[in-house]
């Protein structure tokens, strides 16, 4: 579920921290050009980049690696929000206290502007500012459909449509498609997914056992069979209650 996801949910004070899939600006003096004098700043894996109640101060960009974002519920659950990859803003909200947490998954490699210097980024580039409008509109439809996903869908459905996901964000970024990095612990994803670690695994085992997917070295997945993986999440074929 996505940050804005769980604002909705839970009446958060912060309306959109989830990170951000915004392309990156090409303005003349502006966002890329003070994020590239920035200094670069390595996170060791499990190390919280910030804690709920924390004042915010930065916006950052992870440059390599990967940042859960998380929330601990009022009982004591842990809710991850979403992931964050290579490219992706985080630290976003018009609060000036995190309503989140975010930790690496692994050693990752962020770079940040300050509140301020962002938000005068935004003002000098026209661009960035309608790229954020889009990302955070595209973030609340999201949003939407995470909720769905996860009060109406069954285990298949949910681990289905996550890998498709990751899928989409990976050729984002460039990279192969149908080779998924899972930088997260099986625990990660349940808690992202709303299930539990053994259904999550099961999961994993029926799609590699059907040949939808199959397990690589280095914590990978390689997508088999696309379609066959579209019709599970669409709920077009058997799964998992």
């Amino acid at each position: 579920m996505t940050s804005t996801a769980l604002a909705l949910a839970y009446g958060a004070a912060e309306p959109a921290i989830s990170p951000s899939r915004l392309p990156r600006p090409q303005a003349e003096g502006g966002f890329d050009e003070r994020l590239s004098s920035a200094p670069l700043r390595r996170v060791e894996a499990r190390e919280h980049l910030w804690c709920e109640g924390d004042q915010r101060t930065h916006v950052y960009r992870v440059e390599t690696g990967a940042v859960c974002i998380y929330k601990v519920l009022p009982d004591g659950r842990r809710h991850v929000v979403d992931f964050a990859f290579a490219g992706d803003l985080i630290g976003l909200g018009l609060t000036s206290e995190h309503a989140f947490n975010a930790q690496a998954l692994v050693a990752t490699r962020i770079k940040g502007l300050t509140v301020s210097a962002f938000n005068q980024a935004l003002r000098e580039d026209s661009r960035l500012a309608l790229k954020l409008y889009e990302a955070l509109s595209q973030e609340l439809d999201a949003a939407r459909a995470q909720l769905l996903m996860v009060s109406k869908r069954v285990s298949t459905e949910r681990v289905a449509s996550f890998l498709l996901t990751l899928s989409d964000r990976a050729q984002k970024r460039g990279a192969d498609p149908s080779v998924i990095g899972l930088p997260m612990r099986r625990v990660d994803i349940a808690d992202f997914l709303g299930l539990t670690i053994e259904t999550v695994s099961r999961t994993f085992t029926k799609l590699k056992t059907s040949r939808v997917i199959s397990l690589l070295p280095g914590n990978q997945v390689r997508i088999v069979d696309r379609a066959r993986l579209e019709d599970l999440a669409a709920g077009d074929a058997d799964g998992d209650a």
